[in-house]
């Protein structure tokens, strides 16, 4: 829901939004700005964390800016912004309401969701709050609170789904935070190899155990793919293990907001899938992972393509169902074949424990493409 006229509008930012671009701050200046104390304390924990120099950067840019704004007055009273709207950061909890039943607070997400829904409750007349994020997992779990959601910039939700499509069944998934650690290093051993003798005699080189335990799983396994890969470029299990390790990595990338480093990883591995189903035509997981990193790089038509492939062959496949009606809703606008995509993939998981996650990412999916049926419909009436 794009803000228009943003003199009622009350605006609530996610953190990825203000990283994604630090300016968003002043896009809406005559609104009423807010910060959840989280967002802040989210973007503190960036000045030592392990990730993007630019992502810090960025991080430290909004920080700056806030405190610059408030210019010694109070940020949870609010200070006012050069245009007439205002700025509040709002801590979480701040008046002790209760919350929804069943609504957690573990994550820093929850947070950031329960303060918008309790900022929601306290509107005057007339005032209209958006949560403003470049996160889909959020975003359904706003719509489930009744929270109006957007995304910041273009406000399509063409865009929106290419570069936010959850993964709901990460077999090969591994924690971000020990991901971004171990990036370094792996691109470090790879270097080894490459001055002491190039790839042709990188299996020679040996690794010591307190440098290799420093790795990630994902990240050894990795490692010891490459190698193999010099010493038998057939080594059809090796290109699945590095095909999956850049889809992880593409999918880190996107969380991060860095589409330049998504776009490479996504390419990347295409590549190694590429050679893998070279072998195994017929490997619908591998296949529709692959389809997902075309996805990523903004070619809906191939991702459609690829999961019709899997789809051709074992029309249950619940992973490339649920990508397809994906890519139906958010790449090509097509809601009706994204409901019933949806649908099919509750029918085919709602008795399976094992498939839950994804199950629920289906009914919240089925729930966001209704109501933006509903809203089509509406405008349509309405014009």
């Amino acid at each position: 829901m794009p803000v228009d006229d943003d003199h009622n509008a009350v605006i609530v930012f996610d953190t990825n939004v203000l990283l994604a671009d630090p300016q968003a701050l002043f896009a809406y200046p005559h609104a009423q700005i807010i910060i959840p104390e989280t967002v802040l304390s989210e973007l503190d924990k960036l000045k030592t964390a392990h990730v993007d120099p630019d992502i810090r950067f960025r991080g430290r840019q909004v920080t700056r800016q806030i405190f610059e704004l408030a210019d010694g007055n109070s940020l949870i009273e609010g200070v006012g912004l050069p245009e007439g709207g205002t700025l509040r950061v709002i801590p979480f909890e701040y008046n002790n309401r209760a919350l929804p039943d069943g609504f957690a607070t573990r994550s820093p997400d929850d947070k950031i969701l329960a303060t918008t829904w309790l900022v929601s409750e306290e509107l005057n007349d007339g005032e209209e709050l958006t949560l403003m994020t470049n996160d889909l997992n959020m975003l359904l779990k706003a719509q489930t609170l009744g929270i109006a959601v957007s995304q910041f910039g273009k406000g399509d939700s063409v865009s929106f789904g290419r570069r936010f499509i959850i993964r709901p069944a990460q077999r090969y998934r591994v924690p971000l935070t020990i991901l971004a650690l171990a990036v370094a290093l792996f691109a470090a051993v790879v270097i080894i190899a490459v001055y002491t003798g190039g790839f042709s005699r990188a299996r020679s080189v040996t690794i010591s155990t307190e440098f290799r335990n420093l790795l990630t799983t994902s990240q050894q396994s990795a490692y010891d793919a490459l190698v193999s890969l010099q010493s038998n470029p057939d080594d059809a299990d090796a290109m699945l293990t590095l095909g999956n390790f850049y889809s992880d990595r593409a999918s880190m990338d996107q969380a991060n907001g860095d589409s330049a480093s998504m776009m490479t990883d996504a390419k990347n591995g295409i590549k190694y899938y590429t050679s893998y189903l070279a072998h195994y035509p017929t490997a619908g997981d591998a296949r529709s992972d692959m389809a997902m990193l075309y996805y990523y790089s903004g070619n809906t038509d191939r991702a459609i393509q690829e999961v019709g492939q899997v789809l051709k062959l074992t029309p249950n496949h619940i992973l490339a169902n649920y990508y397809l009606g994906v890519y139906y809703a958010f790449g090509q606008s097509r809601l009706d074949d994204a409901s019933k995509q949806m649908e099919k993939v509750i029918s085919l998981t709602k008795d399976d424990s094992a498939q839950k996650t994804i199950y629920d990412q289906a009914t919240l999916m089925l729930q966001q493409i209704k109501s933006r049926q509903q809203s089509t419909t509406t405008s349509a009436t309405t014009s």
